[in-house]
């Protein structure tokens, strides 16, 4: 490096160290600046090929009374306990009896469409779908009207499961559905249960439960039921006792939830699976109010699982050793020609997960200037001479642009290392830092722990965590 140290070079590069580098040579305004504009702007702005804030994935469980819906969802919801999950019976939604239909409840068909609120129904999903709140209103099975003054508050959820015999009957009801499950039971089992609960949680004697079957319920089925099975995705039979149909839904249901919508555009792109421990670890990082040393512990528990979960990308080749006990066990090698390249300076956070993951491995150092020249100017790299034979890990917590990114892979790839072998990890993506790269480079892959709403005017991540490199140095003061 000509008549320059590297700490010359390091001072020379300093200044504001955005995620997300400017374009076309704009300037920034002062971090502390508020810009209204421009913030109102991030909350609204998405992805190319995005409009909306992402949705709660949601399920329609449908089936003929007693057929086991509820058993069905509880099961979902127990294996899905890694994610926000709330159900919605469309029970809540009966409309409240009148004096004159309460007098002649015994004549009242409540499994006709006609018996429900479908209007209010739709207008609770619907908030719920946007990320709202809802207050779902309370029914009273014994007096056939509404709680006046009672409500089940039901927040935003990751999952939603409307639950109902009738919730695949309104086209406006299916259009909202991720998902339909038909639970399908035989219908003396069905009766034998109805007859049980009627009597036992809602008070009814059984001449009663059977008259009303014979004249409402099975003709209800029959005609309004029945008939919206063709309308569903997964069939079920036997209900709750189908363990092997509810693992496959589940399965189904965590690959769709940790499919970010741009994964979907470019195959390229691996989100870690989100989990509870994971979106607290990020909830704690991303506070501006977090201590310097617990920013560094949880980012660093972040940081690992990106890198273990990079590692599994890399090619392995069929292992057989001999275990302890004289038997052969037959497993896989690790890829050997492996090194990690760092984008400096936030990228070197990165680099004790991986040499914790990955013993002796060989780390290069690349500096990019990030002020002015659109965030293009190398300043200084180190790379392993024969980084043309490895596989190569590229190292920077945020992806914001993707303009220091795509001088990092461009400078790779012209030392002979195959845009194919390149992996790229991240702790959070912007959609724009990720349409950059990889409509450039579409073979590498990028892996990151969560992928952000935006880049603001600024070209500051949205919601983002600040400056990485800064808070984790300690240099954020």
């Amino acid at each position: 490096m000509p008549e320059k140290s590297m700490d010359d070079a390091m001072e020379a590069a300093a200044g504001a160290h955005f995620s997300g580098l400017r374009l076309d040579s704009l300037r920034l305004t002062s971090p502390s600046t508020p810009s209204s504009p421009s913030s109102a702007k991030a909350a609204a702005l998405l992805s190319p090929g995005s409009s909306t804030p992402r949705q709660p994935f949601v399920i329609g469980v449908s089936g003929g009374t007693a057929s086991g819906k509820t058993t069905v969802c509880d099961m979902i919801i127990q294996q899905l306990h890694d994610h926000r999950v709330v159900l919605v019976n469309q029970d809540s939604f009966y409309r409240g009896l009148t004096a004159e239909e309460s007098e002649y409840v015994q004549d009242y068909n409540f499994d006709h469409p006609d018996a429900f609120d479908t209007e209010q129904l739709l207008d609770c999903m619907g908030k719920l779908k946007s990320g709202r709140s809802v207050n779902i209103p309370i029914y009273d099975f014994n007096n056939h009207r509404r709680c006046s003054e009672s409500f089940r508050k039901v927040n935003a959820s990751d999952v939603i499961i409307l639950e109902g015999i009738l919730v695949f009957h309104d086209s406006r009801v299916r259009n909202l559905m991720d998902m339909k499950i038909f639970v399908d039971t035989d219908a003396d089992i069905r009766l034998a249960r109805r007859i049980r609960r009627d009597t036992v949680e809602r008070g009814r004697d059984v001449n009663s439960v059977l008259e009303q079957y014979g004249r409402f319920v099975k003709p209800a089925f029959d005609d309004f039921v029945l008939p919206s099975k063709k309308y569903a995705d997964v069939i079920i039979p036997r209900g709750g006792d189908n363990h092997v149909a509810i693992d496959l839904i589940v399965q189904h249901i965590r690959t769709k939830l940790g499919q970010h919508d741009l994964c979907k555009i470019y195959t390229n792109v691996f989100v870690i699976q989100s989990t509870f421990q994971i979106r607290g670890m990020h909830t704690l990082i991303r506070d501006r109010d977090i201590t310097t040393p617990d920013f560094v512990f949880y980012s660093d528990r972040l940081i690992r699982l990106v890198v273990e979960h990079g590692l599994g990308h890399l090619p392995f080749t069929e292992k057989q050793i001999v275990t302890p006990t004289g038997s052969v066990y037959t497993g896989v090698d690790f890829c050997k020609k492996l090194c990690g390249v760092s984008i400096i300076r936030s990228g070197e956070s990165m680099e004790n997960a991986l040499r914790a993951c990955c013993k002796g491995i060989k780390i290069g150092k690349i500096l990019i200037h990030r002020e002015g020249d659109n965030g293009k100017q190398l300043i200084y790299q180190k790379l392993p001479n024969d980084i043309s034979e490895r596989h190569v890990l590229l190292l920077d917590p945020v992806l914001g642009t993707g303009n220091s990114a795509n001088q990092a892979i461009e400078l790779l790839i012209q030392r002979g290392v195959p845009e194919s072998r390149i992996i790229f990890l991240n702790l959070i993506s912007a959609p724009e830092g990720i349409h950059c790269v990889c409509k450039r480079f579409p073979s590498l892959k990028i892996v990151t722990s969560e992928i952000d709403v935006a880049l603001n005017e600024e070209f500051r991540v949205i919601p983002g965590l600040g400056e990485f490199g800064d808070r984790y140095f300690g240099t954020d003061n």
